[in-house]
């Protein structure tokens, strides 16, 4: 299928019911430090913990009766194995969650407790391990990101916030393999062709920048990063068109950026996120997202899996 406004308004009245429509906050006191009017999508307060179980639960809802009885295989750097271990639970069906070695031990605690078949890997061999359990056990592979009905369910997430939030001028998305931010920048741009949407990505891996330069996706190596939930490598062939198209530029967020944001919106905005999730606002502490004190903008707050560790570093920023 094509990922269009038509199929992310059809994902989202088939998982409304399933959901937790996040708020929109605005976050006046964020206003004067980030040089703008601060709104933030929660989606830390999502089912599960992060904007992941949208595009789980419209794929799994999207599958046969047939299908969940073989089971489901999803690979994961920790968010969308939690949301896949959730819904699996929630309907009976079994899950076996490839995860990394890198992922983040209160993730893999979570997942485990959902009752989940986990299996680790190296961060580069996740998606072949996912795929040869698949064959072997006859089951459904349900992909992170490089899927169509994957985005078009966090695609709804685009649908919230220009429907909570109207007059926005710009949205600044977390980004990894580029599910997200290709549903979600497909949304706005439809519904507002205005509105500016970019992309905020580790420093040390910057795939879409690296690859929208090329003109096709592009491999920049794995790499450890604060922002444990973004770390694919390489952009996802399926997104990589529907983020070309719809974007208005990409940051590369530097470690230290990235941890002051997080610490930004847990003692002045009173949210705690996980660090993948602050990385939005860590580009514009750091300087990087063209932006004025009278623009309206809302940055899409992924995940809430913080780990007291993680909190813990922060003392040192």
């Amino acid at each position: 299928m094509a990922l269009t406004i038509r199929e992310i308004e059809e994902a989202h009245k088939r998982i409304e019911a399933h959901i937790f429509k996040t708020p929109v906050l605005r976050l006046k006191d964020l206003d004067d430090i980030l040089g703008c009017e601060v709104y933030v999508k929660a989606e830390c307060m999502q089912i599960s913990g992060s904007f992941k179980y949208r595009g789980a639960m419209n794929k799994i809802l999207s599958l046969s009766p047939n299908d969940l009885r073989r089971g489901i295989v999803a690979a994961s750097s920790g968010n969308h194995g939690k949301a896949v271990a959730y819904a699996s639970k929630e309907f009976g069906v079994p899950a076996a969650i490839v995860l990394p070695y890198t992922a983040a031990k209160v993730k893999v605690d979570r997942i485990r407790s959902w009752g989940a078949e986990i299996i680790r890997c190296d961060v580069t061999e996740r998606f072949e391990v996912a795929e040869r359990l698949c064959r072997e056990r006859n089951a459904t592979l349900l992909p992170p990101y490089n899927d169509e009905d994957i985005m078009a369910g966090q695609g709804t997430a685009g649908i919230e916030i220009m429907r909570q939030c109207p007059g926005l001028d710009a949205v600044v998305v977390p980004v990894s393999g580029g599910g997200l931010i290709a549903g979600v920048s497909t949304a706005i741009k439809a519904i507002s062709p205005s509105v500016r949407v970019y992309g905020a990505e580790p420093a040390l891996i910057p795939r879409y920048s690296v690859s929208l330069k090329a003109g096709k996706p592009v491999d920049v190596g794995a790499n450890k990063t604060v922002a444990d939930a973004l770390v694919s490598s390489i952009p996802g062939n399926l997104c990589f068109p529907y983020v070309s198209a719809h974007t208005d530029g990409f940051f590369d967020v530097d470690e230290d950026y990235i941890l002051k944001g997080m610490k930004l919106l847990l003692l002045e905005g009173k949210l705690l996120c996980e660090p993948s999730s602050a990385i939005g606002i860590g580009a514009v502490l750091q300087g990087l997202v063209p932006i004025s004190p009278k623009d309206k903008v809302c940055f899409l707050i992924s995940g809430g899996s913080a780990s007291l560790e993680q909190i813990r570093k922060l003392e040192q920023i």
